[in-house]
């Protein structure tokens, strides 16, 4: 009886450990390019503009609506950037926060008015504001994602 219960226990943390690094991808495949690290994205988004860029990170918060979008930092509680998907051709799980992710996609520099602000931040958002209640923002457009637990 007790060789059944230990090989129950294995089976069972061996299905838990497979099932925990399952990856979810969403959209283009990503290239087998090595990644920029998020933070140096962050620190010059405009050198990242023109063409696609691999980036690495945590999802801080994600659209509670329909998963239309994410925000990814480069670690847990750290600034990131607002993450659209190609064409809103994909989505991803609403309840994906805390996942690691791998996005393949461009940067955009945006300023957001007012309205669109308050849009976003009712959605969860995380959105630093101006004074007059625009904003500015670090955007990535994602053709293709894959998220981990």
């Amino acid at each position: 009886m007790k060789k059944a219960v230990v090989v129950t226990l294995v089976l069972l943390s061996l299905a838990v450990a497979v099932f925990a690094a399952e990856v979810v991808k969403r959209g283009a495949p990503l290239s087998d390019a090595k990644p920029t690290p998020l933070a140096t994205v962050l620190q010059s988004p405009n050198d990242y503009t023109k063409k696609p860029v691999l980036v690495e990170g945590v999802i801080e918060s994600v659209c509670e609506m329909k998963g239309c979008w994410m925000e990814i930092a480069p670690e847990a509680g750290k600034p990131g950037m607002h993450v659209t998907f190609k064409d809103y051709g994909f989505f991803v799980p609403t309840d994906s926060k805390g996942m690691k992710a791998r996005a393949e996609g461009v940067v955009e520099l945006k300023t957001l008015s007012k309205k669109e602000a308050d849009h976003l931040a009712g959605e969860g958002a995380t959105i630093e504001r101006n004074a007059d209640g625009t904003a500015r923002q670090v955007a990535f457009v994602a053709s293709g994602v894959e998220l981990t637990k």
